[in-house]
């Protein structure tokens, strides 16, 4: 009787820290107070910010404060942690994630943040099977365990200039949203099957055009690395759509339109509400 009496308390205790637990957690994350130190932080971390109606302003600063409750940031190659830096990447991380129903990045446990370009070595295997190891210099790179690596002067480039079309934490993230469907192929969850359909249209006419230029020596709004393959187009894309909207808007109508659809908020009113201020 006792050890039936135990299982069914671990069984309780389970279901409480699966079920009840995260959405308790969550609500007490969210009464907290965003910390006033924190709010100059954020108008630096998103110079769009201001832009933002109030209700979308409170959306953000909620997730900013689940992110750093529930994400690990780790210092490396020396680098220290700080409120700078967790604001700063959680800020521009989250508003990917504004009037989305959507965890806040589920799958991401760590935020791995170095001084400068970091270094990777990567294996190949070619047709023959034989591996090789090259090595990379990189300034972001998001992971399929769980990670997400970051150098921080290219951070702070990307907030300094929020008009730029780069911005390695949008494109990083970007890759963590497209990785939440179990494969990277540019095509992140979309809320219906349907959705997928014209996704696949008009991403795959824009991608093709924007190798067509990267071969053919033509420039192009969107960065040409957005050439490489289709999730790094879709990075690309992303950058591109909230950091110079208008020029997306104008030349790549298609794609801003499924941009808005996917992401649900429109950057251009941001800018001219910005201006406004």
């Amino acid at each position: 009787m006792l050890a039936v009496a135990g299982l069914l308390l671990i069984l309780a205790l389970v279901i409480f820290h699966q079920v009840f637990w995260p959405g308790l957690r969550l609500q007490a994350i969210q009464k907290r107070v965003f910390p006033r130190a924190w709010e100059s932080l954020l108008l630096r971390a998103l110079p769009i910010y201001a832009g933002l109606s109030r209700e979308q302003q409170e959306q953000l600063k909620n997730l900013i404060k689940q992110f750093i409750a529930d994400k690990n940031f780790v210092g490396c190659a020396g680098q220290q942690i700080d409120d700078v830096i967790r604001v700063t990447i959680a800020a521009n991380a989250c508003l990917l994630l504004l009037n989305r129903n959507t965890g806040c990045y589920p799958l991401l446990r760590s935020v791995l943040v170095y001084p400068s370009t970091f270094v990777v070595a990567h294996e190949h295997q070619d047709e023959g099977g034989l591996v090789s190891t090259h090595e990379q210099v990189l300034v972001g790179e998001s992971w399929g365990d769980g990670k997400i690596v970051l150098a921080w002067d290219d951070v702070q480039h990307g907030v300094t200039d929020f008009s730029d079309g780069h911005n390695v934490v949008l494109h990083e993230f970007a890759h963590a949203l497209d990785h939440e469907d179990g494969a990277s192929n540019g095509a992140p969850l979309l809320r219906t099957r349907g959705a997928y359909k014209n996704w696949a249209r008009v991403f795959a006419a824009e991608f093709t055009e924007l190798q067509a230029r990267a071969q053919g020596g033509a420039g192009s709004l969107l960065d040409q690395y957005g050439a490489t393959n289709p999730a790094e187009f879709f990075a690309v894309a992303t950058e591109t759509f909230f950091e110079k909207p208008r020029e997306l808007q104008a030349q790549h109508a298609e794609l801003y339109a499924e941009l808005v659809s996917y992401y649900q908020v429109d950057p251009v009113g941001w800018l001219a509400a910005h201006r406004a201020t």
